[in-house]
């Protein structure tokens, strides 16, 4: 889905749901009244950046805003979106289009396997996540088109075939080189709770965290078909291979113990060593910060969010120098912690502040980055929220 802006800014207005701006979409489009309407949030991963497809854990928070599918059976497959204008008409077996409907296209052919995916069907689809930020945009559509595309098959999957059935859209479909976290969250998210995954064994471990989150928007968006993700995922691959050759039984690069780093870096070319150290830094930072999250130490969880950071900058190379500035704001104005999320190369930065100086933090940071970038960002906040849902159609 093309760059659309953000709905909400930082006065803390509460947007449309996502479901009645898709319902809404649907009926001007196709003069007809949808039969089944869906939702999936986007989500914040606190720590655990590039860990998921490392066998790693990962700490995300699925937030309040969502993407939207509505639609009904139909004898064609036509697409509408909030972001584009007009309908798409698309062949589920024709090559890909290289655009948003891919996602759905995905979607349809996995069901298919499953004999879940209706005949045909006419789908509006409406989000109000800032596409591009970072912030899992396309899971959430894939996970909502999924439940909502199920439903309209008379299919009932559990989250796990959710996720499944999202995670295969995107990989194997699309060509993304992606893990399984975003859809995970967006299927499983809980209010109230962030989720440790451990994405090696697939163990779920809910973690309380009633407080808020900060999220301020760089400004760059990224795209993940192609380019430095699916680099990094390959030089993971190849030094997963020179770490085999001394270690035979290692299953996975998060697997490797930091006390193995010194033989690592001795024995790999020097640009897969940062990769590695980044890896096994990183699963062992995620997983102190979620029993930091746990104790209610919110002082270590922001120290581990900026150590995370420094890592992403220094050895996976994937942050950009808008991220770096607000992470160097919010630190020096107060806040417990600020790191890049989400894959890097664009997208937006985590910050978590105390309650009681938030709002001057986020105002400095603000002022910081205008300062910076003769631009103001887009500033936000969110709570951890509910995964996937069915939505009532507003009579």
């Amino acid at each position: 889905m093309p760059q659309s802006t953000s709905r909400e800014k930082s006065s803390g207005v509460r947007p449309v749901s996502a479901a009645r701006l898709a319902n809404s979409l649907f009926t001007s489009s196709f003069a007809t009244r949808a039969t089944v309407a869906s939702s999936a949030p986007g989500r914040v991963n606190l720590i655990g950046e590039h860990t998921d497809y490392n066998g790693g854990p990962v700490l995300p928070v699925a937030i309040e805003r969502r993407t939207a599918v509505v639609g009904r059976v139909a004898g064609r497959w036509a697409l509408t979106s909030d972001t584009e204008s007009g309908v798409a008409q698309v062949e589920i077996d024709d090559p890909m289009r290289h655009s948003w409907p891919d996602y759905v296209v995905g979607v349809v052919r996995e069901l298919r396997a499953l004999r879940a995916a209706p005949p045909g069907a006419e789908l509006a689809i409406a989000t109000t996540l800032p596409i591009g930020a970072g912030l899992s945009s396309s899971a959430a559509l894939t996970v909502s088109a999924a439940k909502a595309l199920s439903l309209l098959a008379g299919k009932r999957l559990s989250p796990a075939q959710l996720v499944e059935v999202a995670f295969r859209a995107e990989y194997h479909q699309v060509g993304v080189r992606c893990g399984r976290m975003d859809q995970t969250i967006a299927a499983h998210g809980e209010r109230g709770t962030a989720l440790l995954f451990e994405t090696f064994d697939g163990i779920l471990q809910r973690v309380p965290f009633p407080g808020r989150l900060w999220v301020v928007e760089t400004g760059r968006s990224h795209r993940l078909t192609g380019g430095a993700l699916n680099q990094r995922r390959k030089e993971c691959e190849e030094a997963l291979a020179f770490c085999r050759e001394w270690r035979p039984g290692l299953a996975a690069l998060a697997q490797l113990p930091p006390s193995d780093l010194p033989e690592m870096e001795r024995r790999l070319p020097p640009p897969l060593v940062k990769r590695v150290r980044h890896v096994v830094t990183e699963t062992a930072r995620t997983r102190a910060a979620a029993e930091a999250l746990a104790a209610g130490d919110l002082t270590r969880v922001g120290r581990l969010l900026v150590e995370g950071h420094q890592s992403l900058r220094v050895d996976y190379e994937s942050t950009i120098p808008e991220a770096d500035l607000i992470v160097d704001s919010a630190m020096r104005h107060g806040a417990f912690g600020a790191r890049l999320t989400g894959a890097g190369w664009g997208g937006a930065v985590v910050v978590l502040a105390p309650a009681e100086w938030e709002t001057r933090i986020v105002a400095e940071i603000s002022a910081d980055f205008e300062a910076g970038f003769g631009r103001p960002p887009e500033i936000w906040s969110t709570r951890a929220a509910s995964g996937v849902r069915r939505e009532t159609i507003p009579g």
